[in-house]
């Protein structure tokens, strides 16, 4: 006898499906009823849980909105140099798009920037957190000596995202042959190294000698 699925497990089922499928076709070339076909559902019947594609899409940012938060809020716990904090973020995030590489076809898709303009203003919101939380982060690494105080926050948080989106890039038109991670880990370094306070550093050297 066939199981009857509530409601709930049935939505995160089609959402599950449509992360996959846009990962393996592509966000814009993803149909309803390519979902439906997945899922064993008819076309009316994912309608009924999604009354418009519009509403499925923004299910899906907001699923991603969750992962993201999560671990974004363990990260960003521990009891470490702002630096660390900055370095575990960065990280979390490059492992959960290597996890998930539907985060980034959906965010250069077609269907993000012209055609649905609330899953443009979902994604818009949660990098807006990220880049709050990265400015934190690099505002008390400032206070600290750890990163120079003459820079600003806001433009050094933009640049460490920006690390991260052109490595994503990079990363899927290689076909995703290098470790995301790794590399961005590696690159990572390279940026807080020129954010380094100079007195950080010359204390270093003195203690080192």
């Amino acid at each position: 006898m066939r199981i009857r699925k509530s409601a709930e497990v049935r939505k995160a089922e089609i959402i599950d499906t449509t992360l996959r499928l846009a990962d393996k076709l592509g966000p814009d070339r993803l149909t309803t009823e390519t979902i439906a076909n997945a899922v064993g559902l008819t076309q009316p019947g994912v309608f009924r849980h999604f009354p418009k594609k519009q509403d499925l899409w923004e299910a899906v940012a907001a699923r991603i909105g969750s992962m993201m938060e999560a671990r974004w809020k363990k990260a960003e716990s521990d009891d470490t140099l702002a630096t660390d904090r900055i370095r575990a973020l960065i990280g979390t995030q490059l492992r959960l798009i290597q996890s998930t590489p539907a985060i980034p076809a959906i965010l250069f898709s077609r269907e993000l920037h012209t055609k649905n303009k609330g899953l443009r203003a979902a994604f818009f919101e949660l990098m807006s957190r990220f880049h709050r939380l990265i400015v934190g982060l690099v505002e008390q690494a400032c206070a600290t000596d750890e990163l120079r105080d003459d820079i600003d926050p806001d433009d050094a948080a933009f640049l460490i995202i920006g690390l991260v989106q052109g490595l994503a890039v990079r990363w899927s038109i290689s076909g995703r042959n290098f470790d995301l991670t790794e590399e961005g880990k590696r690159l990572l370094e390279l940026q807080l190294e020129g954010f380094a306070s100079r007195r950080a550093g010359a204390n270093g050297e003195r203690n080192a000698s």
